[in-house]
């Protein structure tokens, strides 16, 4: 039966995780309440934010430098009071991850220490269509080791019609390769399909060729459940200001598995990175942090930590697996209902297989970009905020903590006016 208003409600009102929605600021357009369907771009605001904020700037105010030291949250301190969430999210022990700097400065650091070519490994895999700033930063790496792209890098194709990779033909190409490859790089989940890649097996197969796997986990964390130290990921990065919640331009993440923690590793050094107990004796001899904490380069900023710790206390609560069900469950209706009704003038990109997609379904119309910017046009006018990506992918993102199945039905009928009026 197809999706109506009647059922619609019913799903929302019996959904477990209904009451989070109330925890952010749901944009508004005039009167109404807009669909947000954007949470893969920016997530919205935690209400609690604002007051996490304000809670920093009055201990600035109050207490000035003592503050680094004195209150209910001494800032020198700061990385605490989100390590262990940001641990339960990535699947990780405490000390293998860190909040930092962003995720390509991250990943900077962090390619200097695992991507160590030579001349007969020098090879760094990734996807053809990897995001822009995955790719310039490889590429620079690569040329700053003394090799050239054309010899040193491996762009993997998709295998498969939409423009997805299917895990075999991924983990064939690697494979294929393997005896080249110095790192493979790669998403957690992809930005423009919304595919969610085998973390577990790429890591394993990473370990038997003998090179390095790292993970770009931007649409990732926050959106599926993550298990990098159990899958053996050597290192990873990730952003926040998606499905973390955390603002624009929000503090990064990084984590490095333990197996590599005290090792001598080629990195960049800053003061923050020195070992805690003697950081502030000032010495002139660097002496590394144990774990995540030895990247660090600056003390941690400690106004853009403050709504990542009021966003990942809702994830505590809700709890990643309760999110992962719900979002299944949302995704896989508008996937069927679309399939269904529109199966002659949409095509939803993102893999139907559960454990293959996250949050975002990512449709592409049949009769092409022009049309397909039209629909754009037309959903904003709606006001259903998405996100349209070059060449002709539209990008609906169903983040649970907020989204709901009235939002999906607001889409599916914005798409029956569009075809009655084409």
């Amino acid at each position: 039966m197809a999706l109506d208003e009647w059922e619609a409600l019913s799903l929302d009102a019996a959904c477990p995780l209904a009451d989070f929605r109330d925890r952010f600021a749901i944009p508004r357009r005039e009167d109404e309440e807009l669909v947000y369907l954007c949470g893969n771009s920016l997530g919205l605001m935690p209400k609690d934010a604002k007051t996490a904020i304000e809670e920093e700037l009055a201990d600035w105010q109050t207490l000035a430098v003592e503050a680094h030291f004195s209150g209910p949250r001494p800032w020198w301190q700061a990385q605490e009071f989100v390590r262990e969430d940001l641990a339960l999210l990535a699947g990780a022990r405490a000390s293998e991850v860190a909040a930092m700097n962003s995720l390509t400065v991250n990943l900077h650091l962090l390619l200097l220490s695992f991507y160590r070519p030579t001349r007969e490994r020098p090879a760094i895999l990734i996807e053809k269509r990897a995001f822009p700033s995955d790719r310039y930063a490889v590429v620079s790496q690569i040329r700053l080791h003394g090799f050239e792209p054309a010899e040193a890098l491996i762009e993997v194709e998709p295998d498969e019609p939409a423009g997805t990779f299917s895990p075999e033909h991924l983990l064939a190409e690697i494979a294929r390769h393997g005896d080249r490859l110095a790192l493979i790089l790669l998403p957690g989940v992809q930005y423009l399909t919304g595919e969610v890649f085998p973390i577990a097996e790429i890591a394993r197969l990473a370990r038997q060729i003998g090179c390095f796997f790292g993970l770009d986990l931007a649409h990732a964390i926050g959106n599926i459940p993550l298990s990098l130290h159990e899958d053996g990921v050597d290192f990873a990065v990730w952003c926040s200001y998606k499905y973390l919640n955390a603002g624009p331009g929000a503090i990064a993440g990084l984590f490095v598995h333990e197996r590599h923690h005290g090792q001598i590793l080629p990195s960049l050094w800053g003061w923050w990175g020195h070992r805690p107990k003697d950081r502030f004796a000032m010495p002139q001899e660097f002496i590394p942090a144990r774990g995540a904490d030895a990247w660090a380069l600056s003390n941690p900023p400690v106004l853009a930590l403050a709504p990542l710790r009021a966003s990942l206390a809702i994830f505590r609560e809700a709890g990643i697996e309760r999110l992962r069900a719900k979002s299944l469950a949302l995704t896989g209706r508008l996937q069927a209902e679309l399939a269904e009704r529109f199966a002659d003038s949409i095509e939803v990109i993102t893999p139907r297989a559960p454990a293959r997609r996250g949050a975002q379904l990512s449709l592409r119309v049949q009769s092409g970009r022009e049309e397909g910017r039209r629909l754009f046009a037309l959903l904003s006018a709606r006001g259903i905020v998405c996100d349209w990506r070059e060449p002709d992918v539209i990008r609906l993102s169903l983040a649970p903590l907020y989204n709901r199945y009235m939002d999906a039905l607001r889409v599916l009928l914005a798409l029956e006016d569009w075809r009655k009026a084409h």
